[in-house]
């Protein structure tokens, strides 16, 4: 990747066995909780032995399918199929709820709460929202909310809502599981609270520890399920949108009507990305000249392939409307400077033009590597190349010694003039960039690469591939018979063994060739 150029609480909690309980709302009793339709079992007198055995007899049916659809999709997210936002819930991790309710103080102590795994769920109190917001820390899982609290004065919503409590909770926490807390006759505003975002609600009068217990593991994980199809339905969005932009970065090249054989590879760097700041193309205009692009712009990420997305749509239309070498790049320049999100951003390009009978081409560098020429060796040739005698992978020998390996008796390889290498794109203002006229012969293989290819490391050190590297791995692989498309995904892939992994930079790599 070319490098950018600078410019001259302490919590009043009362929780579970560590300080007095909190309290429900008066009139507690036992029974079974309301599932997201609404109440669907009766108990005893709160406390008794008949409403627990009540509530044992007549479980929630709707709630037991939730609560094991949700423990499914908690087991799938903590698996890793399925990203997890939702406050964390690791086991051996203690659950925390919130009671949010005017005055718990007056009201009968909550009974033992347990986790499904038989620990004490912790238990916090407010009296108000101001006090909840305190309280409200990543360690809390739950949150009970009263719906008949008091709407505070500056609530955003008014006080002619009867939601606006709840509503006012949702925008305080919105990573946190949520539970709504109705009175026996208001099914409807129960169910009117799960549409806004609560996960379930419960019946005021109609609590027991048990099911009480249920609701909350119910809440935390069906949170949890909804963060994760949430994250998975933008990712798939996300990827949809880069898969268009990447569409603009790897274009279908136009070459109908020439011999040239067309291959190329493209990897983004960073892990899991899809989006690089990498970009070519090829297209053939009417006089027969094949014109073939290679482009980095500086970073990597989906503000960089959308300008390189420009830039290349812009070479395409420049180079199809006749022109060439300094005054397509001076245009792309202007291109730049105008897209570009700072003056800070530049791109390095290289464009080759190869005239229709094929033997010889035109170079421009705007700040890019030279492309690497791959011809047969002459008879009885002890050529030696620029890119020395391959030996082993990423190394090379030196630039004059001679070439006696099997490799140097099947082709030379050698890069392609770089003296005339121009400064990169929106670097300076009223910048030239020469073309230089190359021989190329009857039979070639010309490569195109960004500098992704040759910046990886090699082992553990800090020594990088460079272009000696690149050259003499290439020189071996052709000498394995590897060619096109093979040829580029062989040395895609020893390039990332020899970094021990992903690259950090974005890579492509365009092959042209010409056969006898």
């Amino acid at each position: 990747m070319p490098v950018p150029v600078p410019r001259q609480r302490a919590i009043p909690a009362v929780e579970n066995g560590q300080a007095p309980g909190s309290a429900l709302p008066s009139g507690t009793s036992t029974g079974a909780s309301a599932g997201t339709p609404g109440p669907a079992g009766q108990g005893g007198p709160g406390g008794s032995p008949s409403g627990e055995t009540a509530a044992r007899r007549q479980p929630t049916a709707g709630l037991d399918a939730a609560e094991a659809a949700a423990n499914a999709a908690a087991t799938a997210a903590s698996s890793g199929t399925t990203p997890s936002t939702a406050p964390g819930t690791a086991p051996g991790t203690h659950l925390t709820l919130l009671l949010i309710q005017d005055d718990p103080g007056g009201s009968p102590v909550v009974p033992d709460l347990l986790d499904a795994a038989g620990k004490p769920i912790r238990v916090r109190t407010a009296r108000n929202l101001t006090e909840a917001a305190r309280l409200l820390t990543d360690d809390v899982h739950c949150i009970l909310l009263d719906l008949a609290l008091p709407v505070p004065a500056h609530a955003e919503d008014g006080n002619d809502d009867e939601l606006a409590v709840l509503k006012h909770v949702l925008r305080l926490a919105p990573r946190h599981a949520v539970l709504a807390l109705t009175a026996s006759g208001d099914a409807e505003r129960g169910s009117e609270a799960v549409r806004v975002g609560a996960q379930d609600y419960l019946f005021r009068d109609e609590l027991d520890g048990r099911l009480l217990s249920r609701a909350i593991r119910y809440a935390v994980e069906r949170k949890r399920s909804d963060k994760a199809e949430r994250r998975l339905t933008e990712s798939r969005l996300r990827a949809q949108e880069n898969a268009r932009l990447e569409r603009g970065l790897l274009p279908t090249p136009l070459l109908d009507g020439s011999s040239l054989r067309f291959a190329a590879r493209y990897r983004p760097g960073r892990s899991r990305a899809l989006l690089g700041g990498d970009f070519y193309d090829t297209v053939r205009t009417p006089d027969g000249t094949v014109h073939a692009m290679i482009g980095d712009v500086c970073g990597h990420g989906p503000d960089e392939a959308a300008l390189g997305v420009e830039l290349r749509i812009a070479w395409r239309a420049l180079t199809l409307a006749g022109l060439c070498g300094d005054a397509l790049l001076g245009t792309l320049q202007q291109v730049l400077e105008h897209e570009r999100e700072n003056d800070e951003i530049f791109a390095t390009l290289c464009t080759v033009d190869i005239a229709p009978d094929g033997r010889s081409a035109g170079l421009c560098l705007a700040g890019h590597p030279a492309p690497l020429l791959v011809r047969p060796a002459p008879a009885r040739s002890g050529l030696a190349g620029r890119a020395g005698v391959a030996g082993v992978a990423g190394h090379s020998g030196p630039a004059d010694s001679p070439v006696d390996s099997p490799v140097d008796s099947l082709v030379v390889a050698e890069l392609l003039p770089y003296d005339n290498n121009g400064p990169a794109l929106g670097l300076l203002p009223g910048a030239r960039w020469p073309r230089t006229q190359v021989q190329l012969g009857a039979e070639w293989t010309l490569m195109l690469y960004t500098d992704g290819l040759i910046e990886g490391h090699i082992g553990e050190g800090r020594e990088r591939l460079g272009q000696d590297g690149m050259v003499a791995m290439i020189r071996r692989q052709l000498a394995q018979g590897l060619r096109g498309e093979k040829l580029l995904r062989a040395a895609v892939s020893e390039v990332r063994e020899l970094n021990g992994g992903e690259l950090t930079d974005d890579l492509a790599v365009l092959l042209l060739d010409r056969g006898a």
